[in-house]
């Protein structure tokens, strides 16, 4: 049991009226600090401030102590104040350090002296950043605890925390992200877990000789996807620019010009609807390798998804959040997705299924028509109703229409497929792949095809690319592509959703 554990039930969440006293009590007590103890203890903001440890190199050393044991060892240490209590003569805090580590300080009488009690009493505040300084020893209660002889103000909080003992709620977390962090190991562990999961994708990248590489973000004209992009301006050249929806033709010039394996993480931007699994901005990860195709890329996305989660979880087993085990492990399973399909509608499906044949059968079922609708577009929101739902273990689906794969080589044995497939992963499109298109003259063509859907008001269509084709011109070797979102594999691995996954996300 810690020292600072509280006696009584935790107190409600401060009203509005109620911070804006706080903050003027903290208020005054800054100016306090500005004016009483600049000289001595540095004021209210200061420089820099005694560290000779941190707390978890501290907890790391000295965790094992026996309660009431003394070490003779003096160190300073900074945290924020996250409990608190002054009782007489001894004051308990408990100081949180960056990580969640903490340890606790004891403020007495006999080791700082009246005034230095006094002033503790009167100036530390719930929230503020101090440093102590003293010897390690265990309380009579056994908690890891610094006995102090000389404390500082290292910042002064104005606002006070949030209610440590309940939850922020969602949209709390959100948009004050600061705040979770703070008060909740979970934010602190996805933060960390995400920078995990980039060590691994990186580190598996150079076990296969990737170079990483960077793109641009403002482009002249967006392409690499079908999805509407977000368009800004540029003074300097006088003319509109367009953030990038996707990385993947410049990734491509790069393999032209021969750069055999690469990769980016990157920032995409879409300007489309924001729910569970999409937001307007999201981390990426493309790469493309050159003489291999779909099911070579698909072989190495398994491989970088597996390292990942045996980076963040110890085991291709992870546990999501709401304690649910999911079993990343393995062979993923591959399926056809015009077979699944007629499998599942009880009738065969394929490219050349009448247009009409696929309407009936969509209004049939209650499948809402896509804007601007094609054969391959409504074979995938057909996909979609029928086969989707039943995916459990991680599952490659292979074989999309030609029509909606305008950067995909044509199936090389089956007419009107495309060699791309889709990886779905607790219920989402986690990753994409591609036998890379490579034909200079069929990529004019499936540009030109794309054109006219835009003329027709598609917003999504692509536009034709004359750099990249003159780059294509020049030659590129077989290729096979990949892309994943980054927030989808933090959300396959922890069973967070999007805006848990996204440090800072975009919100209205």
């Amino acid at each position: 049991m810690s020292d600072t554990a509280p006696d009584a039930a935790p107190a409600p969440e401060p009203t509005e009226e109620d911070v804006f006293e706080q903050k003027a009590v903290r208020l005054a007590k800054r100016e306090r600090l500005i004016g009483e103890r600049a000289d001595a203890a540095g004021g209210a903001y200061p420089v820099t401030v005694p560290v000779t440890d941190t707390i978890p190199a501290l907890r790391a050393r000295f965790g094992d102590l026996e309660a009431g044991a003394e070490t003779g060892v003096t160190a300073s240490v900074a945290g924020r104040i996250v409990f608190s209590r002054n009782t007489g003569k001894l004051c308990f805090a408990t100081l949180q350090s960056g990580d969640g580590s903490r340890i606790q300080a004891m403020v007495s009488l006999a080791q700082v002296g009246e005034e230095s009690l006094q002033a503790w009493k009167e100036l530390v505040d719930l929230g503020d950043h101090v440093s102590v300084t003293g010897e390690v020893i265990s309380s009579r209660r056994g908690e890891l605890s610094i006995m102090v002889t000389a404390w500082q103000i290292a910042a002064k909080a104005i606002l006070p925390l949030p209610n440590m003992y309940s939850e922020l709620s969602e949209e709390s977390r959100v948009r004050s992200r600061f705040l979770d962090l703070i008060v909740r190991d979970r934010a602190r562990e996805t933060v960390v877990a995400r920078s995990t999961v980039n060590a691994s994708l990186r580190s598996t990248f150079a076990a296969h000789d990737f170079v990483e590489v960077e793109t641009p973000m403002l482009q002249v004209q967006h392409g690499g996807a079908s999805a509407r992009p977000f368009i800004t301006h540029s003074n300097a050249f006088d003319t509109d620019l367009y953030l990038r929806i996707a990385p993947e033709l410049f990734l491509k010039r790069a393999v032209v010009g021969g750069i055999d394996r690469v990769y980016e993480i990157n920032r995409n931007f879409r300007n489309e609807g924001a729910d569970s699994t999409h937001s307007p901005e999201f981390a990426m990860l493309e790469a493309y390798q050159s003489y291999t195709d779909y099911r070579g890329i698909a072989d190495l996305t398994q491989e970088l998804i597996q390292n990942a989660a045996v980076a963040v979880a110890g085991s291709t087993t992870v546990t999501w959040a709401d304690g649910t085990e999911y079993d990343l492990g393995g062979q993923w399973d591959r399926l056809s997705m015009y077979d699944s399909l007629s499998a599942a509608a009880g009738r065969t499906l394929s490219p050349e299924t009448p247009y009409d044949d696929l309407v009936a059968l969509a209004e049939e079922h209650g499948v809402e028509l896509p804007p601007h609708p094609i054969h391959g577009k409504l074979v995938e929101e057909l996909w979609e109703h029928f086969v989707k739902p039943t995916l459990t273990r991680p599952t490659f689906v292979m074989d999309f229409p030609l029509d909606t794969s305008p950067l995909v080589r044509e199936h090389r044995s089956i007419p009107g497929v495309v060699e791309k497939w889709d990886l779905y992963v607790r219920g989402f499109e986690l990753a994409t792949g591609y036998s890379e298109l490579v034909d200079p003259v069929i990529q004019r063509e499936r540009f030109v095809e794309q054109a006219k859907l835009a003329a027709r008001g598609d917003l999504e269509a692509m536009r034709i690319d004359e750099e990249f084709l003159r780059a294509l011109e020049h030659g590129m070797p077989p290729t096979g592509g990949m892309g994943m979102g980054i927030d989808r594999l933090l959300m396959a691995i922890t069973g967070l959703g999007i805006r848990e996954t996204i440090l800072f996300p975009l919100v209205k």
